[in-house]
């Protein structure tokens, strides 16, 4: 029996977006091209028009506008002729609100995006809560949601949200797609204030 040394997961690809890039990612289709190709993987534009429902040229004109800020990029080795093959440059966007706080047109494009994702977090929900009954009762009762109400400053919401990050992290390296059951799974990380009462 040959010994083996466990692969080394690849390290994350991550980009903290500057002006440009936030304003080329504020638009729907743009945001689902990106995402599918870090689920999915590399794939041509008519194979992402296919997966999201929508027509080859528009398709290929969006990655194009992501490819000019560094989103995506071609991958050459897949390409053959004609055929383009598209990757996501990055496997993690990073962004604090407050670094378009500048540029009005920059804020307005991150506001965007941040309401993008609480639209994608209800669609994705609505869309669990429609077939839950499918699924098994390991399933439904490891997925799902809560919240805890803290009080406390700036920093510590920083210290807590960079922990969190940290253990999703380590679960994400850790992942064998191959186990029995294995599924993929989206996580979403939330901290907002409560306001009622605040002024």
């Amino acid at each position: 029996m040959e010994n083996r040394e466990p692969e080394t997961p690849p390290a994350v690809r991550a980009v903290r977006i500057d002006h440009r890039q936030v304003r080329v990612l504020a638009h729907p289709l743009r945001m689902r091209l990106v995402g599918a190709l870090r689920v999915h993987g590399p794939a041509t534009a008519t194979a992402l028009a296919q997966l999201l429902d929508t027509n080859t040229g528009a398709t290929s004109y969006h990655l194009r506008q992501l490819a000019e800020v560094g989103l995506v990029v071609e991958d050459p080795d897949r390409g053959t002729g004609r055929q383009r093959w598209w990757r996501a440059a990055h496997d993690v966007t990073n962004w604090e609100p407050s670094d378009f706080d500048d540029d009005p047109d920059a804020r307005a494009a991150i506001e965007w995006i941040q309401g993008d994702q609480v639209r994608l977090l209800v669609a994705h929900a609505e869309r669990w809560f429609a077939v839950q009954h499918e699924w098994s009762p390991a399933w439904r009762d490891a997925l799902g949601m809560g919240d805890a109400f803290l009080t406390v400053p700036p920093a510590r919401v920083e210290a807590l949200k960079a922990e969190l990050w940290e253990v999703l992290e380590r679960y994400r390296t850790e992942a064998d797609p191959d186990a029995p059951d294995a599924a993929p799974v989206q996580v979403f990380l939330a901290a907002y204030p409560l306001l009622e009462g605040r002024r």
